[in-house]
């Protein structure tokens, strides 16, 4: 009969493949687990919130587009900023969830789009999201977005 190795029990046992790897001494990877489109959504808005993105609104897409699940929109006071916003939340999403993003715009400062799959995110300037007003575009009418809770 086979030894069982440490691949086996980790492939067979993901969820304890830390605990197995501190028992033996290891180094263990884990495939990260995967993501919902609402807990995606919960872990870009607190890294918003993290870096100080201001007037962050998240509007439901589901069954309006099918391009995504979610969009979220905020602010960053200058074009240093909202680069900056935008650098640690693709950082954060792949380091810890293994989303890699899509950006655009990155480079000028003024509007930056990440597309994280199941939501989509904008950051802007004050006063280019004042000029694409998108909040207005995909809003319910009568409908509010959900400003996130700080």
């Amino acid at each position: 009969m086979r030894r069982a190795t440490k691949e086996d029990y980790v492939l067979s046992h993901p969820a304890d493949a830390a605990h197995f790897a501190a028992a033996s001494g290891a180094s263990v990877k884990t495939a990260p687990m995967p993501v919902t489109s609402d807990s995606l959504l919960d872990l870009i808005i607190a890294s918003l919130e993290d870096d100080k993105a201001e007037d962050i609104v998240s509007i439901p897409l589901k069954g309006k587009s099918s391009m995504a699940d979610h969009m979220v929109i905020c602010s960053g006071r200058s074009s240093r900023q909202v680069a900056a916003i935008s650098e640690n939340l693709t950082d954060r999403l792949k380091q810890g969830v293994g989303v890699l993003c899509k950006v655009e715009g990155k480079d000028q400062g003024d509007w930056v789009l990440i597309d994280a799959g199941d939501v989509v995110v904008h950051v802007f300037r004050p006063e280019v999201r004042e000029f694409y007003q998108l909040e207005k575009m995909w809003m319910t009418p009568g409908a509010a977005a959900s400003p996130s809770t700080a």
